[in-house]
């Protein structure tokens, strides 16, 4: 059910402090601190003896004291107080430790095999550290569905022309023909819109007057990283192989999906875009108008999800679900191959 052997966003770095802070990942439940120094731990949320949630003890210094019976932990898991038997600690008392990394305002975790938690292998985010880049702050929404669902979604420009009407549907959305590439990190279903207005959402942000030609780029990266991008250039100047003009404008939706169990995900975004890096206005509306946008996704997915769990007849495909079906079968291959050589728990 999922890629274990893979770096996913824990969640927003600042939202983790020396406060003992409660998760449940991948259907398992995590306990996640900071020590003293400003260090991330991840812990198993759950004392060995009888499976108290860590998260329910106190914080001791850089260790955790689970409240039942005072097992204390460090930031590897392992047992080093056990005030009921203060010489002799139990064998067996220890709990699992998940690699954490902070990068991009992010607290990463890696949910799989320790020894193979490079953080080489967090996603990269390009320009994220060039200044004449805007950015906004980002957010993030639990949707009550199984994270594929979300991932069909960011690999299906079309439903734009129905969902998000008022937002980032436009001429061309709906019948345009789309171009479904496998990359090595993913997939990618693309095309280019020539000769139309922009779509309201970006109307009032492109540095030009008159039609556009536009490029919808829908990208899902292993394990579940969704990297939309759209651009917008002066009719004429655009299409496959055209290099940016002047007045191009690229904005670059992130989009970050962490499975909490099999019916519900964690949705994290933040936009980047190639313009007004210091505008801190234009980056509250578009944080703004990306909220409502995700806001009409959450509603159709919760809706999806229920209706397929508890469908009486049999679902289609259609020819826009080619990228997402291609997803799915690289990522599936990924995961049978974790499992036959021993590297996923168990789901």
């Amino acid at each position: 059910m999922y890629l274990r052997n893979a770096w996913y966003v824990a969640g927003w770095s600042a939202d983790f402090t020396r406060a003992l802070k409660p998760e449940t990942l991948l259907g398992e439940p995590v306990v996640i601190f900071r020590k003293e120094n400003g260090d991330a731990v991840a812990l198993e949320d759950a004392c060995p003896h009888r499976k108290l949630p860590l998260s329910q003890g106190q914080l001791r210094g850089d260790r955790v004291e689970c409240g039942y019976h005072g097992l204390t932990f460090d930031g590897r898991g392992h047992c080093v107080a056990a005030p009921t038997q203060p010489d002799r600690l139990p064998t067996r008392a220890r709990v699992r430790s998940y690699p954490v990394a902070d990068r991009y305002r992010f607290l990463w975790i890696w949910m799989g095999d320790p020894e193979l938690a490079d953080p080489g292998l967090i996603f990269p985010i390009e320009n994220f550290d060039n200044t004449s880049w805007g950015v906004t702050d980002g957010g993030v929404m639990d949707i009550r569905c199984h994270y594929l669902w979300m991932v069909d979604n960011l690999l299906d420009p079309s439903h734009v022309a129905w969902v998000h009407v008022a937002s980032f549907a436009g001429g061309g959305t709906d019948d345009e023909p789309l171009t479904v590439e496998k990359t090595d990190r993913g997939v990618v279903v693309s095309r280019w819109i020539s000769g139309r207005p922009p779509s309201p959402y970006y109307a009032g942000l492109v540095r030009f007057d008159g039609d556009c030609d536009r490029l919808q780029h829908y990208e899902m990266c292993f394990p579940a990283i969704g990297l939309n991008k759209s651009v917008y250039t002066p009719a004429g100047t655009g299409g496959p192989g055209k290099p940016p003009v002047a007045e191009t404008y690229v904005n670059i939706s992130y989009n970050f999906m962490t499975p909490i169990d099999e019916g519900r995900t964690r949705y994290f975004w933040f936009q980047h875009r190639n313009t007004d890096p210091d505008d801190r206005e234009i980056s509250e509306q578009m944080n703004a108008g990306a909220r409502v946008a995700f806001e009409e996704d959450r509603e159709i997915l919760e809706a999806v999800h229920r209706g397929m769990a508890a469908k009486t007849s049999p679902n289609i495909d259609l020819g826009l679900d080619a990228g997402a079906k291609l997803f799915r079968r690289a990522l599936q291959r990924q995961i049978d191959s974790e499992k036959a050589v021993g590297l996923s728990r168990t789901d």
